[in-house]
């Protein structure tokens, strides 16, 4: 492995590089060949209705259906997909968001012509199924998903109330698009006037932007204001959140769960031990957190800390990386998954895979979309050449690398991978990145800024996502306990949980009340216990990285067998059988173990400094 000496970029700066653009023709060689296939989908579509009400007239039947489903739905999301990543090169045409329009309402009528198949299902019943699944061994491919819609028969109600529900869908997804409309568009927000003169409107955006300011009455100011505007909404947004937790509650019990935890947490089939443990081993680690802010009030030279502190970068970094020489750095930092991983790596690199600079109109952020069965994943970024350019690119490309892999060991039905799973994979690889960033010839100021962005990511991603977990289950279990939540509620017992994660009342970290409707901003909440997973996963990431790189002999082959197997298993049982239970507290000691080190070798480096 070569040396790397990292040093500040410093002159002018350099042009815009040319645009370097995935190959869409890859997926349809022209849109004329896309309109072809679209007509044909819309008829295979309407023929799906011709299986309905016939699933449990034998195996044969059950497994002509079920192909034709999947075969079209294959089809289908390959037509989508084009649509979709060709309308992101540009937002601004709007022939291609018609088109990408037309695949989502296509999809919609797929969806709707499949709804018979769940009911009709467990109606025929498990002991039917099971045997057409037992001889027709067409049915195998099927097998996994059928037996996880038969894992449901408990709690599944008669036709007449599962009409009734199936019906209030519009109106439980009402609070979520009560909060996006408000929140993005009827909601008047401030107007500041930053130290160099500047005015910024203060719209969630601009807020993400200078609340990590360097100069710290700029960041006062930019808390103060926003935080102000979202207080005159606390009431409104408040009972946003109750009607959305009470219908988290009323399908629970109407479904016969013990909980709206129990029934968030059935569907991935996840234990309910694993959110539980993650909440208990957080604040069991609250001390490390606080010293990581004692740490942070010491590097910013602060006489005090204050909630307004914790976003600006500990160390600042100028470096450039140009594209490839991030990529080098990506198959470099691989290497500990293997010859073949990295060969693959490599061979991926230097396909057309990627949408790669910010141009006029693109899509903002990054993602990586690999939903193409019988094609590569296809990567967005709008990479600017910044350290965090080069761990988006690394964790987009862990996505698009379990993609392949799971694609080469699965047929298309059980290829798709859970969220619990696929974050894992991709969180390796950004402390892979970081550990071999560290293993390099560095200057103390450079090997602080990669031990910084690393103890923030855990700050980030770790604590305050189980924060957002903690204050999730309260707020469902007061609902279950027939409370009613109200904004000043909600208020009250997010500063109590803020102070707490924050050490607040140990003179940690000053916390000012008024930012307490932080609540409000958080559009996680409406997604039904779905923040959680980001803890888990760089938990679950920690402790794969601390095998790979601690000389764990089984590590690289566990690691690679959980992303070859897809979704052909469940998550979590997939990764506990391959050494990382989540439902323990290994995973997120090994995570904070993981936190304490960096922070003792941030300390030793200040304290060289300060001699």
């Amino acid at each position: 492995m070569r040396k790397m000496t990292t040093t500040a970029t410093t002159g002018p700066a350099p042009a815009a590089p040319a645009q370097i653009e995935w190959n869409l023709a890859e997926i349809y060689d022209s849109l004329d060949a896309w309109r072809t296939d679209k007509t044909r989908l819309e008829a295979r579509v309407k023929d799906l209705a011709r299986f309905k009400g016939r699933l449990g007239e034998s195996a044969a039947t059950l497994s002509e259906a079920l192909d034709a489903i999947s075969g079209t739905e294959k089809d289908l999301v390959r037509l989508y997909v084009f649509a979709f990543l060709e309308a992101d090169e540009d937002r601004r045409v709007s022939e291609a968001q018609e088109r990408r329009g037309e695949g989502t309402l296509l999809l919609a009528a797929f969806e709707e012509a499949t709804s018979f198949v769940s009911p009709e299902l467990l109606r025929v019943g498990s002991a039917t199924i099971e045997g057409y699944l037992d001889r027709e061994p067409r049915l195998a491919r099927h097998a996994f998903n059928v037996r996880n819609i038969l894992r449901k028969e408990p709690h599944t109600l008669s036709d007449e109330a599962e009409a009734v529900i199936a019906g209030t869908s519009a109106m439980r997804q009402g609070p979520e698009r009560v909060f996006a409309m408000l929140t993005s568009s009827d909601m008047p927000f401030p107007t500041v006037t930053l130290s160099t003169g500047e005015e910024v409107r203060l719209d969630q955006a601009a807020y993400g932007k200078h609340r990590a300011s360097r100069d710290r009455a700029d960041r006062k100011r930019v808390f103060d204001a926003f935080w102000k505007a979202w207080k005159g909404y606390a009431a409104t947004l408040g009972q946003t959140l109750d009607t959305h937790v009470k219908a988290h509650v009323f399908e629970a019990r109407s479904r016969r769960y013990t909980s709206a935890l129990d029934a968030a947490l059935a569907g991935p089939n996840i234990p309910e031990a694993v959110y539980r443990t993650l909440v208990a081993s957080a604040n069991r680690h609250l001390p490390s957190l606080h010293r990581y802010f004692r740490l942070r009030q010491r590097m910013l030279g602060l006489d005090e800390l204050r909630y307004y502190d914790i976003y600006p970068s500990l160390v600042a970094s100028e470096r450039s990386f140009p594209l490839d020489e991030a990529k080098s750095i990506a198959v470099a930092a691989a290497a500990p998954l293997g010859g073949e991983y990295v060969a693959l790596l490599g061979e991926a690199l230097a396909g057309d895979w990627m949408h790669v600079y910010p141009q006029e109109g693109k899509a903002p952020g990054a993602y990586m979309y690999g939903a193409v069965y019988d094609g590569h994943p296809y990567l967005l970024l709008n990479y600017n050449g910044e350290y965090d350019d080069v761990t988006t690119l690394v964790h987009e490309w862990g996505h698009a690398m379990h993609t392949v892999l799971a694609k080469q060991q699965n047929p298309y039905e059980t290829a798709s991978y859970a969220t619990f799973t696929a974050e894992v994979a991709s969180i390796t690889n950004e402390i892979l990145l970081q550990e071999h960033l560290l293993a390099q010839d560095l200057s103390s100021r450079e090997r602080l800024f990669y031990l910084g962005t690393a103890l923030e990511a855990i700050r980030a991603t770790f604590f305050r996502q189980v924060m957002f977990a903690e204050f999730e289950l309260g707020m469902h279990e007061l609902a279950e306990q027939g409370e009613a939540l109200s904004g000043e509620k909600l208020t009250d017992r997010y500063e109590k949980l803020v102070r707490r994660y924050h050490g607040s009342d140990e003179g940690v970290l000053e916390y000012d009340a008024a930012y307490a409707v932080e609540w409000a901003f958080i559009p996680h909440f409406y997604s039904n216990f779905y923040v959680f997973q980001y803890a888990t996963s760089i938990a679950g990431a920690a402790l794969f990285a601390e095998r790979l790189l601690g000389g764990d002999g089984r590590a690289r082959d566990d690691y690679l067998a959980v992303l070859r197997a897809g979704g052909s298993g469940y998550a979590y049982e997939l990764l506990r059988d391959r050494g990382i239970d989540l439902a323990t507290d290994a995973p997120y000691d090994a995570l904070i173990g993981r936190m304490n080190r960096v922070m003792d070798e941030i300390e030793a480096i200040l304290d060289r400094q300060a001699e």
